[in-house]
């Protein structure tokens, strides 16, 4: 059955954050198209995974064989994550923008997974794999907006997933998420019940499709 690898990155609880309420929308979707559909969940705000040291990142280029007791160790765990990667057959990240980028939890599982030779490169053993990008920010950051030249989410992370993995990418952006606390953003609400609105049903819509082309290529 089609394997889902789902990320959380939000440091805020699902009632506060709006990049989880559409990943639990993606995910309730995705197990209702097929309840024996498998689920891998990472929660990487609740269970970060550490940052990349000099030990886990020479351990990359080292054969196993070569390892120091310490690069083992280190090397052990980037593969326990690529691994959990490498099974699914299709990726859902939940991304909000903290300082106009992603949270440092997700690049340092990025870090990881990032394997020369393996997942990474010409070759790369998760190329093709679907991966759903749920990137939530408190602003407007979309084409023709003052803010787009600080839009560093969706581009960073369709570069950096595209470049070196070889994943196809899709993103659903639900924006606006501070109109309801941000008097000065009062203006904007029915703008921002309309983006989250919309990224919900994309949510639906997105993991159904995903879930039903996954089976029949399985079949």
């Amino acid at each position: 059955m089609p394997t889902l690898l789902h990320l959380d990155a939000s440091l805020f609880p699902l009632s506060a954050s709006a990049s989880r309420a559409v990943t639990q929308t993606f995910h309730k979707a995705w197990e209702e198209q097929h309840p024996e559909n498998v689920v891998i969940y990472r929660d990487l705000a609740a269970n970060p995974v550490p940052h990349l040291d000099g030990i886990a990142a020479t351990a990359g280029f080292a054969a196993p064989a070569d390892h120091s007791r310490e690069q083992a160790a280190a090397f052990a765990e980037r593969i326990t994550l690529v691994e959990e990667l490498e099974q699914a057959d299709a990726v859902l990240i939940g991304a909000p923008m903290y300082n106009f980028s992603i949270p440092s939890t997700l690049k340092a599982w990025l870090d990881h997974v990032i394997l020369p030779g393996r997942t990474a490169g010409e070759n790369s053993t998760v190329k093709g794999t679907p991966v759903i990008v749920v990137a939530s920010r408190g602003g407007s950051y979309a084409p023709g907006t003052p803010r787009e030249p600080f839009e560093y989410v969706q581009n960073y992370l369709r570069d950096v997933l595209t470049v070196y993995l070889g994943v196809e990418v899709d993103f659903i952006v639900p924006e606006l998420t501070l109109a309801a606390t941000n008097p000065a953003m009062a203006q904007l609400i029915p703008l921002a019940e309309a983006s989250r609105a919309k990224a919900l049903q994309d949510a639906v819509t997105k993991a159904k499709h995903l879930a039903l082309r996954l089976r029949a290529n399985a079949a």
